[in-house]
């Protein structure tokens, strides 16, 4: 397929005038809109503000002409996708996606659409970067969300991955199970000179789970440690006796999610543990240190994502230290044929 058959313009293939086109980072306001109505509609509990859309759509390693696309009418965004390039590949190149359409414009065939625009998108990037490797698309979404299901089903997708979203409220007497770091290790606040030390304990710590992809520096900073939600006062490190990272807590904090709840919140987004230092209690060590220390600076609750087969047991740990599942979001995998 070339390049120009994925904008036809005008686009009416509902029976409306809808206009397809890239999108821009002029559009992070409408963008950020059309999320906040799907949240609504699927309870999915992710809040995002225009600046959460604006650094998203900075992110080097997006081309929004090739790798965007937003569905319009007039000046409404309708619904949107976006494919993610996976720099680096094992056996599958997987690509990971973001899409969506505003619950009001649902069954009227935006999101196969969607589905057939990702997947010529995914098959052109496939070709030009990664040569004859097979691919797979991912879809991903609340595991309620009955439309999604539906989709994923008649366009050739499977359930692949598990999610659950868990919470722990802050505001209920002291953190359970306080443990001392593992002996012969130290536990310090995050600081700017470890950063790199902690992106390579990152890689190192996630290489033996499925699909990881090691960050490179650009990465680290624009999903991690660079990011406006990244809080160095929550997060911790575990250094050992030479002063190598052996283990890292990094932690977050959304305005929106602020905003659209009245409840201030530190989400945990990076655990993680050196495979020659797990079973001695070092997240646990550092999991503690940041709930408490949330609830010292005023958070009332904590929260975090977990693969509900996470090899390292952390979803034992997680249920150990009293976190709860509020919601389960599920992964898709199909074909880029």
């Amino acid at each position: 397929m070339n390049e120009e058959a994925l904008f036809p313009v005008p686009y009416v293939p509902f029976g409306v005038d809808l206009m397809m086109r890239p999108l821009r980072t002029a559009d992070s306001a409408a963008l950020a809109d059309l999320r906040e109505r799907v949240q609504i509609a699927d309870d999915t509990g992710m809040h995002l503000d225009e600046e959460d859309v604006r650094e998203e759509l900075a992110d080097a390693k997006l081309d929004m002409e090739r790798d965007t696309v937003g569905v319009w009418q007039d000046a409404r965004l309708v619904a949107y996708a976006v494919v993610h390039n996976p720099d680096r590949v094992r056996d599958v190149v997987r690509f990971e996606t973001g899409a969506a359409v505003d619950p009001a414009w649902r069954r009227r065939g935006i999101g196969t659409e969607l589905v057939r625009w990702m997947r010529a998108r995914a098959r052109v990037v496939c070709a030009e970067q990664h040569g004859k490797v097979d691919g797979e698309l991912l879809l991903s979404g609340v595991a309620t969300n009955a439309g999604l299901a539906a989709l994923a089903e008649s366009t050739g997708f499977v359930p692949c991955e598990h999610w659950f979203d868990m919470s722990y409220d802050l505001s209920v007497g002291t953190v359970r199970g306080s443990v001392p770091p593992p002996q012969g290790l130290r536990l310090v606040p995050f600081d700017e000179e470890h950063d790199e030390a902690t992106r390579l304990a990152h890689n190192e710590a996630f290489r033996d789970h499925l699909d990881f992809a090691e960050a490179d520096e650009a990465e680290w900073h624009s999903w991690g440690t660079g990011t406006r939600s990244f809080r160095k006062e929550l997060s911790a490190l575990l250094l050992d006796a030479d002063g190598r990272v052996v283990a890292y807590l990094l932690a977050e904090e959304s305005a929106a999610d602020t905003a659209a709840t009245g409840q201030r919140s530190c989400t945990v987004a990076f655990l993680g543990t050196l495979p020659a230092q797990r079973g001695r209690g070092a997240a646990r060590a550092l999991l503690i240190h940041t709930l408490d220390e949330a609830r010292r600076r005023g958070y009332e609750r904590a929260e975090l994502v977990v693969d509900t087969t996470n090899a390292t047991n952390a979803l034992d740990l997680y249920r150990n230290v009293g976190f709860t599942v509020d919601r389960e979001f599920v992964t898709y995998a199909g074909p880029l044929g």
